[in-house]
Formats: structure tokens, sequence, C-alpha cells
């Protein structure tokens, strides 16, 4: 391996690491109202990125953010939307503001109610949180 995948890896977990932190501050002053972020997992989650294949499915813990950040089905700006609730889909893709925050999934229709192909993308089931609900994933 060059030294240029590992510095592109050291900068996105910097980065979700940063998200981590500034979200964590965002909820602890009260400018966010409920938040789960994953720093401290970020290499692991990097590591799964690298074999994680479009046509994959992930379903994963509610605090994974830093895999679809590697795997660009997540950005900065959509993390802190989700973060506030956004209620625009375009803003917060993964549930329009409907889910806890670091709830991550991808969608499986279209707007017209078409399946989307499965078999080209990243896939996502959306994150769960009650324990009894993890147990049989």
């Amino acid at each position: 391996m060059t030294v240029d995948p590992l510095l592109a890896d050291y900068r996105l977990a910097y980065r979700s690491r940063q998200m981590s932190l500034m979200a964590r501050q965002e909820v602890m002053s009260g400018r966010a109202k409920f938040g789960g972020f994953g720093d401290g997992k970020e290499l692991p989650l990097l590591a799964m990125a690298r074999v994680f294949q479009r046509g994959d499915f992930r379903s994963g813990y509610y605090r994974d953010q830093t895999l679809p950040l590697a795997l660009g089905t997540l950005t900065v700006g959509q993390f802190f939307a989700q973060l506030y609730a956004h209620a625009d889909i375009e803003a917060e893709p993964n549930s329009g503001g409907r889910q806890m925050p670091a709830h991550f999934s991808t969608e499986l229709l279209d707007a017209s109610g078409n399946w989307l192909s499965q078999v080209e993308r990243y896939n996502s089931a959306a994150d769960l949180s009650p324990t009894a609900s993890q147990m049989p994933r």
C-alpha cells in the first residue's frame, strides 16, 4: 500500500472524529437534542469500507458514521442535518428528520415508487436502537 491511501484514511478518520466531537458539543450546549456518535470506531469502519462492495447491504450499529463517509453515502452536511432533524429529504436523505441521529439508511425506491438498482450501489438498512430489535440482526 502506498502512502496516499493511508493519508486519505487518516484524513477521513480525523474528519469523522471531529464530526463526533462537534456534534457532542451541540448536544451538550442544547442546540441539538440528542446524538450518539462514532468516535473511537473509525479504524474498524475504514477497514470495512475497503472490502464493502456495491450490492452489499450494511445492517449496522447506529454509530457507524465513518463507514458511510468512506463509501460516499454520507456528507458532513447530511450528518449535521440529521442531528438537527432537518425535514427536507434532500438535506437529510436518511429519513428526512424522522429517525434518531446517526441512524443511517439508503433508499430502495425512487420518487415514483420504482425499485432502485441495489446491485449498483452501497446499501444500508435503517439502524435500530432498541436492544431487542438488534438481536435478530
